[in-house]
């Protein structure tokens, strides 16, 4: 018997008569002779309330505390699907990842995984249960409960799915699948019945919600193929596996991100070793950044800016004002009020006229582009935080056509 890994998220879950729709697919799998393995989200909203009711008990409280709060909410998605599995007459078992032998990192609320110990989720399969497995958290070498990042229980279960050699990893949302555009956005957004793991990843990492980039960089280096349905409606999925053809598109997505923030530091110092400095107290605290941009003035300083995503903003703040002699600047600004607007196609090498565009797209309804950075696979602008939903619309039809 093959293994499946599902993965609900906490919309599909939010509600009793959402986790028994929920319980009926992981049923229909069992039923079609598959030993299931199952990753659930909080409920709902809960992770936010955790997140309201830490902060409350101590704003500054450590992470590591934070971390065994947060941990709760998958707890109980788990523990109440066992129990209406087993109400449906099915045997089940739910595991906390530490029952489950997911080791990890000791980096409290952005930890990774290091190892996966698969012998009590085999026994309970073999034994006829359904496992459903907390998701977005580890057990560090200390013992103690770490959570992986927003969205990291996708990557939960891409890790089980490698670890267990299972047929495929069914990540189910909101959605139906993978689409060229936030169909939110943009109504005429088309569903892609496969993308690649590369074009997908790429998508995550200019802010698509869709998937956590872990977990599709995760899926890329262990094959495990992915396929993102949705939990609400019975419909067709994306595929997302090495290679994948669009019969007629050479533009995967248009992705918007309005989740990020522009930091302008001023006054640095024009030496060698600025940006080794910069990257280096960031990695510290794993702290991505992105558009570095730099200008040299005629005092011998320079300027230099780049963008973080506003989860990080606070941390951003810290690193720099803990490192200001260290980076030698003389203050900085954050400006909130932009977004990033992406094109990502596995083409762009061989279509050098897809900048051009997305930008005449942009020029003709009027928004600025504020800067532009290019890669083989994406072009991305930043542009005004109140043209990002314009913007996405235009550029979409540029490239796919306005549907009727």
């Amino acid at each position: 018997m093959s293994i499946i890994v599902q993965k609900y998220g906490g919309s599909s879950v939010a509600t009793i008569e959402r986790m028994e729709n929920v319980a009926r697919r992981i049923i229909s799998a069992k039923e079609a002779g598959h030993k299931v393995v199952v990753v659930l989200s909080a409920r709902g909203d809960t992770t936010d309330d955790l997140l309201k009711l830490a902060n409350e008990a101590n704003p500054n409280g450590s992470n590591r505390e934070r971390d065994m709060l947060l941990s709760v909410g998958e707890q109980i998605s788990v523990a109440m699907m066992a129990m209406i599995l087993q109400r449906m007459g099915h045997g089940a078992k739910s595991l906390t990842a530490r029952q489950a032998g997911i080791m990890s990192t000791s980096e409290y609320s952005n930890a990774r995984i290091t190892n996966i110990d698969t012998p009590r989720i085999i026994m309970e399969l073999d034994a006829g249960n359904i496992v459903l497995i907390a998701g977005f958290q580890g057990e560090t070498a200390h013992g103690d409960v770490a959570t992986l990042g927003r969205g990291a229980s996708d990557t939960t279960a891409v890790a089980l799915a490698a670890v267990l050699n299972a047929k495929r990893c069914e990540i189910y949302t909101d959605v139906e699948g993978v689409y060229s555009a936030d169909p939110r956005i943009v109504p005429n957004a088309l569903k892609l019945p496969e993308i690649s793991y590369f074009e997908m990843l790429e998508m995550a990492a200019s802010g698509a919600k869709v998937l956590a980039s872990r977990s599709v960089g995760l899926a890329r280096k262990y094959g495990v193929q992915i396929v993102v349905l949705s939990s609400m409606a019975e419909a067709e999925g994306t595929v997302i596996k090495e290679e994948a053809k669009v019969e007629g598109i050479f533009v995967s997505g248009v992705v918007s991100n309005k989740n990020i923030a522009r930091f302008s530091l001023s006054g640095v110092k024009d030496a060698p070793g600025v940006w080794f400095k910069m990257f280096s107290v960031m990695n510290k605290k794993d702290i991505a950044i992105d558009f570095v941009y730099q200008r040299k003035l005629a005092d011998g300083t320079k300027d230099i800016s780049f963008t973080v995503e506003t989860e990080r903003l606070q941390d951003t703040k810290s690193v720099l004002e803990e490192n200001v002699h260290v980076l030698n600047f003389l203050g900085y600004k954050v400006n909130e009020n932009v977004a990033k607007l992406s094109v990502v196609s596995s083409g762009m090498a061989t279509n050098p006229g897809i900048p051009a565009m997305m930008c005449e797209a942009l020029f003709d309804a009027g928004i600025n582009i504020d800067s532009l950075s290019t890669s083989e696979t994406r072009i991305s602008a930043i542009i005004d935080k109140k043209d990002i939903d314009k913007g996405t619309q235009v550029v979409h039809d540029k490239f796919f056509g306005v549907m009727p």
